[in-house]
């Protein structure tokens, strides 16, 4: 099984930044392909950003491709969500994932298994 464990939420006002963390324990981290999602009241959870196993690839959702970067350090079993100009729009719940992928769209949230307990990230205008 893999856990993971997020931290880094907040209230912040729209232009700030904030960076959310994801580390995970209970299986090599590096043998995971691992996402962002996000999900605001009312709404259904949505893709935000995937990151590769390797970390060599990356993909984004368009609504935060200019304003967000997702990294990985595989020695620190540890994924990083970067958020730039955050806008009121950007107010959710964020959830980090985690998957091995046999199969299966990386953008599909019914596709992951392995979820973190969410951190709720608020924007102020």
């Amino acid at each position: 099984q893999v856990q993971l464990v997020e931290s880094g939420g907040g209230l912040v006002q729209a232009g700030d930044s904030l960076r959310l963390s994801c580390a995970a324990s209970g299986r090599t981290f590096s043998s995971l392909a691992m996402a962002w999602f996000r999900q605001a009241p009312g709404k259904e959870r949505e893709f935000v950003v995937g990151i590769s196993m390797s970390g060599t690839s990356s993909y984004y959702a368009d609504s935060v491709k200019d304003r967000f970067t997702i990294s990985r350090v595989n020695a620190r079993n540890t994924v990083f969500l970067q958020m730039n100009s955050l806008k009121p729009e950007d107010t959710a719940v964020y959830y980090c994932a985690a998957e091995t992928f046999a199969s299966g769209s990386r953008r599909s949230a019914g596709n992951y298994n392995y979820w973190g307990q969410g951190t709720q990230v608020t924007v102020s205008s």
